[in-house]
């Protein structure tokens, strides 16, 4: 069996950002297919690739692309997979456009949208990794340990800042 989650990009100067969603992923120990499609550039190679996403044994697929950021759409249009979209910044309005493009679908053809950047890249991942935890107990649990590491480190600065207004006001 192929890796759960294809993460795509428009063009290789996204993979900057788009690592932080394969490391993500990696830290998890869900694998992960990588590649560069262009549902501009190479159309066909994405609807061919999104079609038959499921038979190659795909569970999610993340798209990341700047500007119109039509990938996700494209994908979404021919898959029933789960699709995130991972808009980037990039030209004149910084990532306002592929933000807006990512989820502005019209009704029947969903994207679920994330934050423009590494945010939303590692975002992604975690969603994904939700989505297939529906089925997997080990993820399940992972999870539960990464939600409790998250909440640790919030009381651990929050004792810090604690510590420092205390001493402040001797």
């Amino acid at each position: 069996m192929t890796h759960p989650v294809a993460v795509l990009m428009g063009s290789d100067s996204d993979w900057e950002v788009m690592r932080a969603c394969v490391e993500q992923l990696k830290e998890f120990g869900v694998g992960c297919h990588v590649e560069v499609m262009s549902a501009h550039r190479s159309p066909l190679r994405v609807c061919e690739f999104a079609a038959s996403a499921r038979e190659h044994g795909f569970k999610v697929l993340i798209a990341g692309a700047g500007m119109s950021a039509a990938l996700a759409g494209t994908l979404a249009a021919h898959t029933t997979l789960p699709v995130i979209g991972v808009p980037l910044a990039s030209g004149a309005l910084g990532g306002l456009d592929a933000l807006l493009c990512t989820v502005q679908m019209p009704p029947g053809t969903p994207v679920a949208g994330m934050a423009v950047g590494a945010a939303g890249a590692r975002n992604a991942a975690l969603l994904a990794i939700q989505i297939l935890a529906m089925s997997d107990p080990g993820l399940v649990s992972a999870l539960h340990n990464f939600k409790s590491k998250l909440a640790e480190g919030v009381d651990s600065r929050n004792q810090v800042l604690q510590e420092r207004l205390q001493g402040g006001r001797s």
